[in-house]
């Protein structure tokens, strides 16, 4: 072990995997081999990913933000001794994960029962390399195995623990809205003019479901969704500035988007639609959500104000949702839509239950509510498999 705890040592390329609490176990092991610190490293391994170590190795290695992969990822000339830096330590990382509790155990003086743990047989170089070479399918950092996002309070993307699984295939009707968001997605992935989306419509018409069943689809071949809060505006330059550098393309998406007249957040976004200095981003399209067609709150007073420009000031705040590029309208269910909604989701639910039986419950389930839609759709078929 003396020979590989040189070698780590020497990580530069890497080296940010020394700062990392499972590494930096081992590699205390390693230079200082004991009963303790070798229990300390089982522990922390067992923690992390139930005692695998190549596995984690290797995660490590996706995850690192590293020059390389930011030099790869920005699309510049990679420097050969640069190059030969990675491959040499991708060999030393590959004898890190092949190391089992024989040999960590070797120079220790003890009979008693000691934890065990296992590895996966890796190509790491091979692996990784190809990764390097299809960056903008794979990502690097955070964004490598995460694919939704929000924003801190401080303007930091962070991921989300618990992303929206809503795959397409749960979706139903509203294919012809789909396609076309789906399609411009696609063109954004495909290094084409993509143009930003505003999703109106009634509540529970499924615009925020289709969003992220869209980033779903599509997360394989390089797309990540960021979600702003619409408090938030204010920090989407500061985002955009991260992300125009990333290799990846991205959605920010705004839910339930609206403001009132006089709300500091509609000059932010206003100037990020008319694509400022500091808001252009070619991998980067927002999708904004609203149940309301013009997004400004307006009101009989606001109509009647004293601005001597009136008919101007209306125009401003009605023409915010003139600056995306594509709308999309997700008109309110008729019965038979209604009705086919509930029926699909009957049946992948297991449902037996006369069809007659169950469009009559669901009508009234739907007029004691007051409208229909796919989110009232989807609580009528939760109440049935509650009872």
């Amino acid at each position: 072990m003396k020979a590989l705890k040189e070698k780590l040592f020497a990580l530069c390329i890497f080296r940010d995997l020394l700062e990392d609490a499972v590494f930096d176990a081992l590699f205390t092991h390693i230079k200082h081999p004991s009963v303790a610190s070798y229990a300390e490293f089982v522990s922390l391994l067992y923690a992390a990913n139930g005692g695998n170590l190549g596995e984690y190795v290797k995660e490590l290695c996706w995850n690192s933000e590293n020059v390389f992969v930011k030099t790869v990822g920005a699309k510049k000339s990679i420097p050969s001794y640069m190059r030969d830096a990675v491959e040499a330590e991708l060999d030393i990382l590959q004898e890190v994960s092949t190391m089992d509790k024989e040999a960590l155990c070797a120079p220790l003086k003890y009979n008693g029962f000691l934890p065990d743990f296992t590895t996966t047989e890796l190509r790491l170089k091979e692996i990784y390399l190809h990764r390097a070479e299809n960056i903008g399918k794979y990502g690097y950092g955070i964004y490598a195995k995460n694919r939704m996002f929000n924003v801190s309070e401080a303007g930091d993307i962070v991921p989300v623990r618990n992303p929206d699984k809503t795959e397409l295939s749960d979706l139903v009707d509203y294919a012809r809205e789909r396609g076309i968001i789906l399609e411009n997605t696609k063109a954004l992935l495909a290094g084409k003019p993509a143009a930003n989306i505003l999703l109106t419509g009634d509540a529970g018409t499924g615009k925020s479901s289709t969003v992220k069943a869209v980033a779903n689809a599509l997360w394989s071949e390089g797309l990540r969704i960021v979600e702003v809060r619409k408090d938030q505006l204010r920090l989407i330059p500061k985002v955009l500035d991260e992300l125009s550098g990333n290799p990846l393309k991205f959605v920010l998406f705004i839910d339930d988007l609206s403001f009132l007249k006089d709300d500091d957040n509609f000059n932010a976004l206003k100037a990020v639609l008319e694509g400022s200095v500091t808001a252009k981003s070619s991998n980067v399209v927002i999708y904004a959500t609203s149940n309301r067609r013009h997004i400004v709150k307006e009101t009989f007073s606001g109509r009647e104000g004293d601005d001597v420009h009136r008919n101007d000031t209306m125009q401003e705040l009605v023409s915010l949702s003139e600056r995306f590029g594509i709308h999309v309208t997700f008109s309110k269910p008729g019965k038979e839509t209604f009705l086919h909604i509930v029926h699909h989701l009957a049946n992948e639910n297991g449902i037996d239950m006369q069809t007659d039986e169950l469009d009559l419950l669901a009508e009234r389930f739907a007029l004691e509510r007051g409208g229909r839609s796919a989110r009232l759709a989807r609580q009528f078929i939760d109440g049935i498999l509650a009872r």
